[in-house]
């Protein structure tokens, strides 16, 4: 780790990594809305007396696959909101899981650069958006190096093992009470299964026959019995 040049603004510089998937997860279990650019703010806005180098959003896209193309489209250009409000996008393609979900775990790129970005960034300060104990080692190595590291994530669901691993924790449940409340039908998570096979489920159901007798000349469609006239 190279020695850092001294700080002569009196601001500390902070670098924030955010895992997409575990912060979206935690807001939604909320019922709000993530509002990136109030995170970015409550984060190292003005108002914290810190300077931001950079923010950096690390996202799983849905498998280049026909069956997830909606969502990969509606995916891609949440990514470019975000990189034309000035963040910076990390993504990684998915790959299909069990029950029509998939995969896209971005843990160990999200490591790398955290180590990577400190030696070329010299942040004074490390913020790791998330709720996950994986990230326990990173926060103890970042320190090793002399940064002070900060986990922001909702603390009654904050694991002890990545607690302790960090100076200090920042609560984002009061700030997620200030996002808007959204409809219960987006609360699905992102990785249920695709619009369009779920649709071909619907038609096949709608196909299956229901089991009915055919009806024969005489029978009424009522539970009344059918008139029999006499020979």
């Amino acid at each position: 780790m190279q020695k850092r040049n001294s700080n002569t603004s009196g601001r500390s510089k902070v670098l924030v990594l955010v895992d997409e998937s575990n912060v979206g997860s935690s807001v939604r279990t909320a019922g709000r809305g993530l509002d990136w650019l109030k995170l970015r703010d409550f984060l190292a806005g003005s108002n914290t007396g810190r300077e931001l180098i950079e923010m950096v959003v690390y996202a799983g896209l849905p498998p280049a696959m026909s069956i997830w193309q909606d969502e990969r489209d509606k995916k891609n250009k949440f990514v470019q909101w975000l990189r034309s409000n000035g963040f910076m996008v990390v993504t990684k393609d998915g790959s299909p899981a069990e029950e029509g979900r998939y995969k896209a775990n971005v843990d160990v790129m999200m490591a790398i650069d955290a180590l990577e970005l400190s030696v070329e960034m010299q942040p004074d300060v490390v913020i790791l958006v998330t709720g996950d104990t994986d990230f326990a080692y990173l926060a103890i190595k970042l320190r090793r190096h002399g940064i002070r590291v900060e986990v922001a994530s909702v603390s009654q669901n904050l694991g002890n093992l990545l607690r302790s691993a960090a100076n200090e924790v920042i609560d984002l449940a009061p700030l997620f009470r200030t996002f808007e409340l959204i409809q219960p039908q987006e609360l699905a998570p992102a990785r249920s299964v695709p619009p369009r096979q779920n649709h071909r489920q619907h038609q096949q159901r709608r196909r299956r026959p229901r089991g009915r007798r055919p009806q024969v000349s005489g029978q009424r469609s009522d539970n009344q019995k059918p008139t029999v006239r006499p020979q």
